[in-house]
């Protein structure tokens, strides 16, 4: 009986580890991640040096850099003004687009006037940004390496895969949002 209960215990104890985890068949290295960001970084080097070219040629205008990673100048500058767009503020704009070389893809005729409604809607990320950089009745030229631009996936029409863009935008008016306010 003794026997009986000790081999009993002993059972129970060791059924207690609960289950032991699978081990993977395969080992992912992380060799395809890692060629794919080298691609990347290489790219946005090509497309930089790019940019850079066209402001070395570019010297009457002063380019600045911006957060996001676009590089532009201003056509006009509204000094009366300091107020930029602002989260659910509603800005109309027109913009072009073309490539580094001046070839128009799309012209602001093509796209018309827009009606945005700041960080509601899809636009691509450099533009998005670039219209928070400016004032009502201001207008700015931008370059944009792919990867704030249309990206590996274009706009499936006439930008391709990884395409650095050009375009100037003009801010034709700034309808602030309304301040909700609890008295």
């Amino acid at each position: 009986m003794r026997i009986l209960t000790i081999l009993f215990l002993a059972i129970i104890i060791s059924s207690c580890d609960g289950p032991e985890p699978r081990k993977p068949v395969q080992t992912k290295s992380g060799s395809f991640f890692k060629a794919s960001i080298e691609r990347s970084r290489k790219l946005l080097e090509a497309e930089e040096k790019k940019i850079q070219s066209i402001i070395k040629l570019d010297s009457l205008k002063h380019y600045d850099h911006s957060k996001s990673g676009s590089w532009y100048h201003y056509l006009t500058v509204n000094e009366e003004s300091n107020y930029t767009p602002k989260t659910d503020d509603l800005v109309v704009f027109t913009y072009d687009i073309l490539t580094l070389d001046n070839d128009t893809i799309y012209s602001k005729e093509d796209i018309g006037v827009v009606n945005y409604k700041v960080d509601k809607q899809e636009l691509f990320l450099g533009l998005r940004e670039a219209i928070k950089m400016l004032k009502e009745n201001e207008r700015a030229t931008f370059l944009f390496p792919s990867s704030i631009a249309y990206g590996y996936h274009g706009d499936e029409n006439k930008i391709g895969t990884n395409v650095p863009i050009k375009s100037t935008i003009t801010i034709l008016q700034i309808e602030k949002q309304q301040e909700n306010t609890v008295n």
